[in-house]
């Protein structure tokens, strides 16, 4: 199989071709290990960083999953309390409006008031 990474050094690899070798590596025990580094060109020390840094991925797409979720219910909550506050708003205003609609008909029939 050839190296990864087309004759790169191996820390300018891609993710792919650095997790391809993580996977390739996971089930190897030492001496294994130690003979596949050998055929790449690679140390142990950098497989053993390369797998730490997938599981931190993962790891991190977990706790961005959950900031995620507690953002959106902040949301919800944020847009349900301004949904109220609209609607309470349009009830004024649609009062508001009736109000003035009855003080211009008042105003017709009896017409405007003569201050003593």
């Amino acid at each position: 199989m050839p190296v990864p990474g087309s004759g790169k050094n191996a820390e300018e690899w891609s993710s792919e071709d650095k997790f391809a070798v993580v996977l390739e590596t996971a089930a190897l025990n030492a001496t294994e290990l130690a003979e596949y580094c050998r055929r790449k060109g690679l140390f142990a020390a950098q497989i053993a960083g390369w797998r730490s840094a997938c599981m931190s991925a993962n790891a991190s797409v977990a706790q961005q999953t959950r900031g995620q979720q507690a953002q959106s219910k902040e949301d919800k909550k944020r847009i349900r309390q301004l949904e109220k506050d609209l609607q309470r708003k349009e009830k004024a205003l649609a009062e508001a409006a009736a109000l003035l609609i009855l003080r211009k008909k008042a105003q017709g029939i009896w017409g405007d008031k003569e201050e003593d």
